[in-house]
């Protein structure tokens, strides 16, 4: 599909097969099709070439117009367009809109139907965001960095049980009053930042000492 009238003809076969009349390019609309009969049903669809934000704003802007919002797209040849990625299709989902693609030979496959749709709670999911959040000692990362390991409450945790081995090896119990998770982390040695001295009693290895210079702008002082 070189252009996007090259998807209309397709679009259009598909859409009047559900029983609609459709007219390519009405009032700036790509195509607008009409159901027969008492109760009309009024459909828009916008075309083009991939999944983009202007394809998706021109549906919003559309949506106020009609019953129903479809955008048509062309399949990608390797199945790795937008149209397979679950974030888009939730996003039609959310908007209301379907969406529709058209392969080289102008077969048309229906991603998303067109209808309105509440997301389903994941609590376990809200549950971890919310005991991260609250766990987190104040706001350590600035929002929008991604090319650095990010600040966890367990990291905190970790690097507060660090730091208070820096000196001198120490016990899990005198640590709780500033890890609570102390024993856990000592134990987890996650980062590989510690090292067990003798029973109950930890150290800290070459590499936590790194890490407490590494991460030395997030270290509470004292």
């Amino acid at each position: 599909m070189a252009l996007e009238s090259d998807l209309y003809r397709p679009i259009k076969r598909h859409l009047e097969s559900l029983g609609l009349e459709v007219k390519g390019e009405v009032c700036g609309c790509d195509l607008v099709a009409l159901s027969d009969g008492a109760s009309e049903r009024v459909v828009i669809g916008e075309l083009k070439q991939s999944f983009t934000l202007e394809l998706v704003l021109q549906g919003v802007d559309r949506a106020s117009a009609c019953d129903e919002v479809w955008l048509a797209i062309a399949a990608s040849k390797r199945g790795r367009g937008r149209e397979h990625d679950s974030r888009a299709r939730k996003l039609c989902r959310l908007l209301g809109f379907g969406l529709l693609t058209v392969d080289a030979n102008g077969r048309v496959e229906v991603m998303v139907e067109p209808a309105p749709w509440k997301p389903r709670r994941d609590p376990k999911r809200r549950s971890r965001i919310v005991e991260e959040h609250r766990r987190r000692r104040g706001d350590t990362i600035v929002g929008g960095t991604t090319k650095k390991p990010q600040m966890t409450a367990y990291r905190q945790q970790a690097l507060t049980v660090a730091q208070q081995l820096a000196d001198a090896p120490r016990r899990p119990r005198d640590l709780r009053e500033v890890a609570p998770d102390a024993a856990k982390i000592l134990q987890g040695n996650v980062y590989d930042w510690f090292e067990r001295i003798e029973r109950g009693v930890y150290g800290l290895t070459p590499t936590g000492h790194a890490a407490l210079k590494t991460w030395a702008d997030y270290l509470t002082p004292g």
